[in-house]
């Protein structure tokens, strides 16, 4: 069955998560400079996926999805990146940034499958 919303891709509602725990975990972190962008990173795997989806409907272009998605994926490794800065330098515990990386992993898994799906079909706009 095609999905027909990106609110029913699960790499969406992970993103979503990972961004709730992103946004909750820095509430009190008063480097706004470092806050801000990682909050930002993490928005914008949630909305690359969302957008390119969206517009894929309309062209029914599949490259252009791709296109989105390897932003999206490109901003999970960003998010994934300042996990580590934010454990070096005190703004969360090992276990907390551990957990996020692991959902980082997660997230950049099933892009990395919904790309493959998506080449595979070459171009048929059939989204699972």
């Amino acid at each position: 069955m095609a999905v027909l919303r990106f609110e029913d891709l699960v790499v969406w509602q992970e993103t979503r998560q990972l961004c709730l725990e992103i946004y909750k975990s820095f509430t009190k972190c008063k480097d706004y400079s470092f806050n801000d962008q990682i909050q930002r990173a993490s928005v914008s795997i949630m909305n690359n996926i969302a957008e390119g989806f969206d517009r894929s409907k309309v062209t029914k272009d599949n490259k252009q999805l791709i296109s989105f998605l390897n932003i999206a994926n490109g901003s999970c490794g960003e998010v994934k990146s300042m996990l580590y800065l934010a454990q070096d330098l005190g703004y969360m515990s090992i276990e907390s940034a551990e957990r996020c990386r692991n959902i980082c992993l997660s997230i950049s898994a099933k892009i990395n499958a919904f790309i493959h799906t998506l080449q595979e079909n070459n171009g048929q706009n059939n989204r699972n």
